[in-house]
């Protein structure tokens, strides 16, 4: 998907940066998406090993690392589930990592953010859901439907509560999609068209590289800006995962 508009005689193309390019023999399908889906688990898999590798008493920056986002991911994910997150840590932090190298490769001059696609992060999402409903009905068998008619309610208030639960229940991977898939693409196209504007404005004869600065600075506050989102969405991903699976185990 490519859109351009013309800007002082040049053209735009803030959205060409998503289209998914053929890597390899076409009929595979392997995009350059999956390309760096791969390049991210290898990254991830590298921190944690020469990261846990030395078990020095004294850890180096490697190790401190990846004991930090071990200890992040594990006390969050049973302090929002309670003792049994023990039991899910593994797929928190599978699930943290993915998204957050999604977020982080993005942000190097020719690589691809995953997650700006709304079919990865759709994936993800619907993974969660299936995920935290399978927990649920493993836990308290069909009890879990009750979870759609919260205790003490009014029957009479039934054919009202119950739709409306079940909506919100099933919007959950919509909402999370939508979040991380709206926030990487809304800061990429932004990082396009301020990087336009720069070479623009820096070829200008009129105004030359001077009037390039105002877009440079911006462009350069939006890329810091970006790796804090690019963090916070992945926390956000990752604690909004672990409260669906809390509801799932406590059911309230």
């Amino acid at each position: 998907m490519a859109v351009g508009t013309e800007q002082g005689g040049h053209a735009i193309d803030a959205l060409g940066q998503f289209t998914l390019v053929p890597v390899g023999p076409h009929a595979l399908g392997f995009t350059q998406a999956n390309l760096f889906m791969v390049i991210g688990c290898a990254l991830v898999l590298s921190l944690l090993y020469f990261g846990s590798r030395s078990r020095a008493v004294v850890p180096g920056r490697l190790q401190a690392a990846a004991e930090l986002s071990h200890n992040l991911l594990y006390n969050m994910a049973v302090d929002q589930i309670g003792p049994e997150g023990k039991r899910y840590f593994p797929f928190v932090f599978t699930l943290f990592f993915f998204v957050l190298m999604g977020n982080l490769l993005g942000l190097i001059p020719f690589a691809f953010t995953y997650t700006s696609h709304i079919a990865v992060t759709l994936a993800l999402a619907l993974l969660v859901i299936v995920l935290v409903t399978a927990v649920a009905l493993a836990e308290h068998g069909l009890h879990f439907f009750s979870y759609f008619f919260p205790s003490g309610a009014p029957v009479l208030l039934a054919p009202l509560i119950v739709p409306i639960e079940i909506i919100s229940y099933l919007s959950r991977p919509v909402s999370l999609s939508i979040r991380l898939f709206a926030n990487m693409m809304a800061g990429h196209v932004m990082l396009a068209v301020f990087a336009s504007f720069v070479v623009m404005l820096g070829g200008a004869s009129a105004i030359g590289a001077i009037g390039a600065v105002g877009p440079l600075a911006i462009n350069v506050a939006l890329i810091g800006f970006e790796l804090l989102v690019a963090a916070l969405q992945a926390y956000v991903f990752a604690i909004l995962t672990c409260i669906y699976l809390h509801d799932a185990v406590h059911l309230h």
